[in-house]
């Protein structure tokens, strides 16, 4: 029912996680797929050599997506490569899991830099490429629980993943005349590499699944990718400046 063919995907943290499973989703559907990484280049590489041994293209990019100077370089190369951007999914997060009690003023502009503001950088340096796009282009974000509920030891991320949030919004209000739709997915507790680093985590997956509103579910990156795709696609072109929660309706519950 989707068919991203002739169109070009940049995922940031793209090497592992929910932004692997959304750059393999995405480029299952024809789409050409740029696999944004920071400190894993095989990593990336292998992600990026798997979607061309079934048949697609990508190619793998360092950039450090906080600094805007390494957005714009890896713009202008996504430029000279396919000449044309048409999605952007803004993954990549920094952990840094401790209680706020523990914050102190580096850690709080640390993950605001590097959480927060890529979404801004991503949408300007993009700019230029998606005014060259003859149909809507997409800027997918990715939050998480943490913006609306408290979870231990993730006070700093979750206030990164608010003002993500808030950040979407103001850039759909700003880009919507422009054929721009900007969206998040709010994804819940997901058994990735990262979380597992969160303190309790193990237990926190476990209640995840007992709170499910869905038989026999458990929530996967690929579950997660499958909501990136539909926001990538004409399917979602009057869905604008939204966060959908992708929990099996753990949200809903008191």
């Amino acid at each position: 029912m989707i068919d991203l063919a002739g169109k070009v995907a940049l995922v940031t943290g793209a090497s592992r996680g929910i932004g692997r499973a959304s750059a393999e989703r995405l480029a299952a559907c024809g789409a050409s797929v740029v696999v944004n990484f920071l400190n894993s280049p095989e990593d990336a590489q292998k992600v990026a050599q798997e979607i061309q041994n079934c048949g697609g293209e990508a190619i793998a990019v360092r950039a450090d997506v906080s600094e805007r100077d390494d957005v714009e370089a890896m713009m202008e190369l996504i430029d000279e490569q396919f000449g044309r951007l048409d999605i952007v999914v803004s993954n990549a997060a920094a952990g840094g899991f401790r209680p706020l009690m523990e914050a102190t003023p580096a850690s709080f502009d640390s993950i605001l830099r590097m959480n927060s503001a890529p979404l801004i950088w991503l949408t300007q340096c993009a700019l230029p490429l998606f005014q060259k796009a003859e149909s809507p282009c997409r800027v997918i974000a990715v939050s998480s629980h943490g913006s609306v509920r408290a979870i231990p030891n993730y006070g700093l991320i979750g206030a990164s993943k608010a003002a993500l949030e808030s950040l979407v919004r103001a850039l759909a209000m700003e880009l919507g005349a422009k054929g721009i739709n900007v969206n998040a997915v709010m994804p819940g507790i997901v058994a990735t590499q990262a979380i597992q680093t969160l303190p309790g985590s193990e237990e926190m997956l476990r209640a995840a699944d007992e709170l499910m509103l869905v038989k026999g579910k458990t929530l996967t990156p690929a579950d997660v990718a499958n909501v990136v795709l539909f926001l990538s696609s004409p399917l979602s072109d009057l869905v604008q400046g939204q966060v959908i929660a992708v929990d099996g309706g753990i949200l809903v519950r008191i």
